[in-house]
């Protein structure tokens, strides 16, 4: 009787890790041998100091905009005691807001692969299964997806918003200011959890006899040493500088920052020849509107007066050089501007002695910031002008022909273009 001849079954047929199927919840199905301890406590101590500086700079950045002022100026309604911190913005330095705002964003996109790097080193432990062991492991677990989760939003709605993208529902003031909050909340607890693990880490290393929690249990033959890895995380974040903060700063690398906004096009050539966010075509105003029947309106105690561009000429002229700083990272070097001091106009106003806010409207009948608050101080500020001209030449259309205001050290969308009325008084 001929002997028979047993059929292999679909398991024996099939390659020893086919037959057992992982899941990202097993160690093993995460083989890199990059992961380690020391890498991420690496990244996230240089995570640490990043995002303590992002936090602080978006506060000052808040601040800058007077938000408790006047709710115009306010685009995050109802932030009750998290407007605590809030303090008169100075005018001093002329650079401040420039300086401050310039960090925040440049920082940001410089800090873009090292996030990455270290969410991927940690993303085992996002799977790791049960959620959690104990009341503190819950709540770390807990910390870790306010972390994680703040973290992504903020530079995915930041990023979009230098970009002038503004694909997220909301506004993005709103959106970026209490996803700031939530991120804050997730951070401070992670650092307390995680801080001295990573410096011990880092000073001593992993105990003799101790796992690398973070190790792959089974990893694939090396192809890139950690020390590798973090170089060629650095190199990305060395390339994201080098193409970002020119719109920050001055000189060659302007030509060079390829992925930060220019603040749409830039006007030339001759003396207006430096960027603008909003082109006056952009916000529909028509030469019509700023041709010889403008009048500015100045309301105060004394009235309500109305001035022609001839006028606001024919009085004292003054002069300050001062760049244009905004929210979305992009700056300008200085320019000379010259008008008006607004000081003189509250004068006029009815306020010769001390110079109270000032309500300013714009000829722009749609979109945000077309009308503003300024502050007492600024409003004292001998180089807070309504300017009329810039480097000599009177303004361009899109640079707010026939009168803007510029203050020194305020954020760009408070420095009004194509200007209306302005209504001095305490606000």
């Amino acid at each position: 009787m001929p002997e028979r001849r047993r059929i292999p079954s679909l398991p024996d047929r099939l390659p020893d890790r086919l037959t057992a199927l992982r899941t990202p919840a097993d160690p093993g199905f995460w083989r890199s041998p990059v992961r380690g301890a020391r890498f991420t406590a690496v990244l996230g101590l240089v995570l640490l100091a990043g995002l303590t500086l992002l936090f602080v700079t978006g506060l000052l950045s808040y601040a800058a905009y007077n938000p408790d002022l006047d709710p115009v100026n306010d685009k995050t309604p109802d932030k009750g005691w998290l407007g605590f911190y809030l303090f008169a913005w100075p005018t001093g330095p002329h650079w401040l807001y420039r300086l401050t705002q310039g960090l925040h964003v440049t920082v940001g996109i410089v800090l873009v692969p090292v996030l990455l790097a270290k969410l991927w080193s940690v993303i085992p432990r996002l799977f790791a299964l049960p959620p959690a062991r104990s009341v503190g492991h819950a709540l770390e677990r807990i910390s870790l997806l306010l972390l994680v989760g703040g973290a992504l939003f903020e530079f995915l709605t930041g990023l979009l918003n230098i970009q002038l993208d503004y694909l997220f529902p909301g506004s993005f003031y709103t959106l970026h200011f209490y996803g700031a909050w939530v991120f804050l909340a997730g951070f401070v607890a992670h650092v307390a959890l995680k801080l001295p693990q990573a410096v011990r880490v880092l000073r001593s290393g992993i105990p003799r006899g101790e796992p690398d929690p973070l190790a792959a249990p089974d990893p694939l033959p090396a192809t890139l040493s950690r020390r590798g890895a973090l170089a060629m995380v650095g190199a990305g974040s060395l390339l994201l500088l080098v193409t970002s903060v020119g719109r920050s700063v001055d000189g060659p690398l302007r030509r060079i920052a390829l992925l930060t906004p220019r603040g749409g096009t830039e006007q030339g050539p001759g003396p207006n020849a430096f960027q603008v966010n909003k082109t006056a075509a952009a916000v529909r105003i028509a030469p019509a509107d700023t041709g010889e029947r403008w009048r500015l309106t100045v309301r105060g105690p004394a009235g309500e007066l109305r001035f022609s561009r001839a006028e606001l000429l024919a009085m004292e002229q003054h002069s300050a050089a001062l760049p244009i700083a905004c929210v979305e990272g992009w700056s300008t070097s200085d320019q000379l501007w010259r008008g008006v001091r607004l000081s003189d106009l509250a004068a006029l106003a009815g306020y010769p002695d001390s110079p109270p806010d000032v309500f300013v409207e714009s000829l722009q009948r749609s979109g945000s910031f077309r009308k503003a608050a300024l502050r007492d101080n600024q409003v004292r500020d001998g180089r807070s002008l309504l300017a009329l001209e810039v480097n000599g030449a009177p303004l361009s259309p899109d640079h707010g022909y026939p009168a803007r205001i510029i203050v020194p050290a305020a954020p760009g969308v408070l420095n009004t273009k194509w200007v209306e009325t302005l209504t001095f008084g305490e606000l």
